[in-house]
């Protein structure tokens, strides 16, 4: 492993995570929009999937081979690499590093095995879990988005049961109402202003 590389005071890592379908790509891009600050950074996602219609490479994700993913991980250029729903993803450890060094805020938007993986590496990190008004709404959303076979729902729906399960690992919940994005983000913007209020001095090692 790459020895852990100290962060500028006060520069946050944050984790926004939960089950597929919650919204988090929505969220980030109205964080984007909605809460701009030049003081963040939002960390671009590596990924062996293919790309969506409506996702732009390297903004939504960074589209890689599965050659080119295993070289990232093996020469270790990602903070943590995990494999969802058949496809790998993973965080590039320079764009972390730079920001937080930089003084900046790392966001990262991350699948809850990748999550895990950091905290684990950084306990310094906040971790927002966005979870759906009911199981049943995050069913609703995940089959109208008509991007998996009826197998891969099924098995996205298993997972984010046993995904939801684990929410008090986290250090806040935060609930994505339909219809109600926008304000979803203007609860995770407060929340990273609280973080930097409470922890001014705050150094994360990654």
């Amino acid at each position: 492993m790459t020895a852990p590389c100290l962060g500028a005071p006060g520069a946050l890592l944050a984790i926004i995570s939960g089950p597929s379908g919650v919204g988090k790509d929505t969220i980030i891009d109205v964080l984007r929009e909605h809460h701009p600050d030049p003081s963040r950074h939002f960390v671009v996602t590596c990924t062996t999937r293919e790309r969506r219609d409506a996702e732009i490479a390297g903004v939504s994700y960074h589209f890689l081979s599965d050659d080119g993913f295993a070289a990232l991980r093996d020469h270790g250029a990602l903070l943590e690499a995990s494999e969802v729903h058949g496809n790998w993803y993973g965080t590039p450890r320079d764009q972390v590093v730079d920001a937080l060094v930089e003084g900046r805020d790392a966001i990262l938007k991350i699948d809850v095995q990748g999550a895990r993986a950091i905290r684990e590496r950084a306990p310094q990190a906040v971790s927002i879990f966005v979870v759906p008004p009911s199981l049943e709404e995050l069913y609703e959303r995940l089959t109208a988005r008509r991007t998996e076979s009826a197998d891969e729902l099924d098995r996205r729906r298993r997972d984010a049961a046993v995904e939801l399960a684990r929410q008090d690992d986290y250090d806040y919940v935060v609930v994505n109402e339909t219809g109600q994005v926008a304000r979803t983000a203007s609860r995770i913007d407060e929340i990273l202003v609280r973080e930097h209020l409470l922890h001014p001095d705050r150094r994360v090692a990654v």
